[in-house]
């Protein structure tokens, strides 16, 4: 079960030896319901590959005064947006504000996302930021990003240009200071290993994500953050991918760190749950918009919650 999480969530259906140019990225704009759970999400994404989450990607949407910034969510890992964001991102649209999602790092031959070089990965996401800022007329967004999103937002931000034009960071999930993935990582770094088992078990993101990793070091180095972003990560202790869960938190001088199970004992939400927690969704909401706080309503999740129908779901 470890190793079909691992695999699952950041590791199936990629290519570790992919070249950048074999990555792409998709806009989607295909209408699709709300829902509730990921294996909801997951399943229906399978069906539907061109599914965006509900009301995103409407470019004729213009921000208001009460929420003057657009909002661009990033997907995690062997995901797509509809995946990770199918219930945020309607969500978000009701409560005022323009949302806005992009299926970035995928292979030709597959219909998931996520899975190709990251530095590819983030000059796509990089790419569309200037697209929603023109079609909305703002000068700045906030970025959500879930897993693998969250670092690929601090990636456009701290090495590609993208300073100026986000104002808050989130990250939910983040694998900030990667993963040892259960002990597992080391074998990752056998030279020929992963190419030796296969595209469906090990991507070029994956093997980025590792703790240690080169794309971590750089992405870390002299600090995590950039002065004039508001970073905060929203995580569990219970997170079943990234090991160890501390490795979730930013560390430079500013950062605000929240951990679900802090702030409501009785949640004991994973890495898979995070984006569908309704307790996460109330935090998040009271960072991307605070001006409109909820009071976050504490209910039981328990350990494990949701992780057999995922992993049920991606493979059926």
């Amino acid at each position: 079960m470890v190793v079909a999480v691992v695999v699952m969530l950041l590791g199936s259906g990629g290519v570790a030896s992919a070249g950048p140019e074999q990555s792409r990225s998709v806009v989607p704009g295909a209408a699709a319901p709300v829902v509730r759970t990921q294996a909801g999400a997951v399943a229906y994404a399978k069906a539907h590959p061109d599914a965006a989450p509900p009301r995103a990607n409407d470019f004729r949407c213009r921000p208001n005064a009460a929420h003057p910034r657009p909002v661009l969510l990033l997907h995690g890992t062997d995901s797509s947006a509809y995946s990770d964001f199918g219930e945020i991102a309607p969500m978000l649209a009701r409560r005022g504000f323009c949302v806005f999602a992009i299926n970035y790092g995928g292979r030709p031959s597959t219909t998931s996302f996520g899975t190709e070089d990251v530095r590819r990965s983030g000059r796509q996401v990089a790419e569309f930021i200037p697209r929603v800022l023109a079609a909305t007329g703002a000068s700045m967004l906030d970025i959500i990003g879930y897993s693998q999103g969250a670092n690929i937002g601090r990636y456009v931000i701290a090495d590609l240009g993208a300073a100026k034009q986000v104002r808050r960071w989130i990250g939910l999930a983040a694998p900030s200071y990667g993963s040892v993935f259960y002990g597992l990582a080391p074998l990752a770094r056998i030279p020929g290993l992963v190419a030796a088992v296969g595209p469906d078990t090990v991507s070029t993101a994956l093997v980025q994500q590792i703790a240690g990793s080169e794309f971590i070091r750089r992405l870390n180095r002299g600090g995590d953050t950039v002065a004039g972003v508001d970073y905060t990560t929203i995580g569990s202790r219970y997170d079943e991918v990234i090991q160890p869960y501390t490795n979730i938190a930013l560390r430079s001088r500013g950062a605000t760190n929240i951990l679900v199970s802090d702030r409501c004992a009785a949640d004991m939400v994973g890495h898979f749950g995070m984006p569908y927690d309704r307790y996460a969704q109330q935090l998040l909401i009271n960072v991307i918009d605070p001006g409109h706080p909820v009071r976050p309503q504490c209910r039981s999740v328990p350990l494990g919650s949701g992780i057999a129908e995922v992993v049920i779901g991606a493979n059926s």
